[in-house]
């Protein structure tokens, strides 16, 4: 099979019992050297603000900007200049995911007991700033994904930052999903810069209160980097990554280019196929190298692989699951007879893509949740990007006059056993009860 055979390496974790640990390969997203550099970004930014984004775009894009924001009126321009069929395509998508994300069940207005009474309030952040990727390609979809939710949420304003083209313009399509999504702001900066830009503030760029959106490892780390000054999701929304679970019943040709799907956004990516046929293993392998031969991106798609791709033969679908489970991947699709059995095993993924007819590349653009997904392991303990990431939970708590009897006890014997005395006399003295604060 050639090139793509030695470049898609193969476990067989055959016969590995269940008590051993799975010892699995990943790519290094946080090696020092990255880290390093990108703090060194985000401290020269924070410092020097507009100055440090042109020196940067300058050095990292290779264009000069004088003019960091992109003019409102082009959005509409944009729009109006975009190709009929895919301006139809992305308004179908820009209404499945905001009537996907308007179709949330509300908080409880009010919880009541013992005369105790809360209110549960959801406040959007003021504004949002959100971060769609460039470089070999173009992506108006993550806009959508990213600034739709953020709308349904309420925020006052919503800020898109992009890399530049090589002559310092952003693509129709990019200017055109913002005009459609709503997005206030567009500013004509990429990588790590933009996330310093829109956490610390520049004199174009006014500061965010949350940042969302997919890129680099470069993106994702400075996202990590500048959470505490912004909010930022948990997820590590990095390289993309999927694991292909498939049986006999797979038509081998579809679970291939569910591989190459992922793999094709270029390097640092995760691309693994996982099966306990032999005979699945070898012609899905075989359709994969057809198809990287003859993909458009194929320099892409073979850097991925190279480095994260995978064929893992495993005893069954219980030891299936478990390699998908320790992997964590921002895209699980289930290539098998009884998807449905499969899915009750899933503990770790972004999102699960269930059968033939649901490759992720639809929920890459049409079944409405974002595509903003946890990468690098995160989905064991983050979620897909949602209205929840652009809204603050408040509780308003009301107290009658039957809660403060019911609950000043135990307040009192629970601040003094902390040594809070004021905590438990603000109790007391409500009751009048006071013991040293009352005249």
């Amino acid at each position: 099979m050639g090139t793509l055979r030695r470049m898609l390496k193969t476990l067989d974790l055959r016969g590995v019992p269940d008590s051993e640990p799975l010892d699995l390969p990943r790519p290094d997203l946080g090696a020092e050297g990255p880290v390093e550099d990108v703090r060194a970004i985000l401290a020269d930014v924070r410092a020097r603000g507009d100055a440090a984004v042109r020196d940067l775009t300058s050095r990292f894009d290779g264009v000069e900007l004088a003019e960091l924001r992109v003019a409102p009126e082009e959005l509409d321009d944009a729009l109006g200049r975009l190709d009929p069929e895919l301006r139809e395509a992305l308004v179908a998508a820009r209404d499945a995911v905001e009537s996907f994300h308007r179709h949330r069940a509300p908080l409880p207005e009010r919880y009541e007991r013992d005369g105790i009474s809360v209110d549960h309030i959801e406040v959007p952040v003021d504004r949002a700033g959100v971060y769609a990727p460039g470089g070999r390609a173009k992506y108006p979809s993550s806009v959508l994904m990213t600034a739709v939710p953020a709308r349904v949420a309420g925020v006052g304003s919503v800020v898109c930052c992009v890399p530049p083209g090589p002559d310092g313009s952003l693509p129709v399509e990019i200017l055109a999903a913002a005009a459609l999504a709503g997005v206030d702001e567009v500013y004509r900066i990429g990588g790590a810069q933009a996330i310093a830009a829109m956490a610390y503030g520049t004199e174009s760029v006014g500061k965010v209160d949350v940042i969302v959106g997919p890129g680099s490892k470069w993106v994702s780390i400075a996202q990590r980097e500048v959470r505490g000054v912004v909010g930022v999701p948990a997820a590590f929304a990095g390289p993309s990554e999927v694991v292909v679970v498939a049986d006999e019943s797979a038509p081998p040709s579809w679970a291939a280019i569910d591989v190459a799907v992922q793999a094709e956004h270029g390097p640092d990516g995760l691309a693994w196929l996982v099966t306990w046929s032999e005979d699945a293993a070898r012609e899905i392998a075989d359709a994969l190298e057809r198809i990287v031969e003859r993909s458009p991106r194929r320099e892409e798609t073979t850097s991925t692989l190279a480095s994260g791709g995978h064929v893992v033969l495993v005893d069954g679908p219980a030891q299936a699951m478990r390699v998908a489970n320790e992997i964590a991947p921002e895209h699980l699709e289930l290539l098998v007879v009884d998807p449905d059995a499969l899915l009750r095993l899933v503990r770790h993924a972004g999102a699960v893509f269930l059968g033939p007819l649901a490759p992720a590349s639809v929920g890459d653009y049409m079944a409405g949740p974002s595509h903003v997904l946890p990468t690098f392991a995160t989905a064991r303990f983050a979620s897909v990007l949602g209205v929840e990431d652009f809204v603050r939970r408040v509780h308003a708590v009301r107290v009658d006059r039957r809660g403060i009897q019911q609950v000043a006890r135990h307040v009192a014997a629970i601040a003094d056993a902390e040594g809070l005395p004021a905590h438990a006399e603000s109790v007391r003295l409500r009751l009048g009860e006071a013991t040293w604060s009352a005249p």
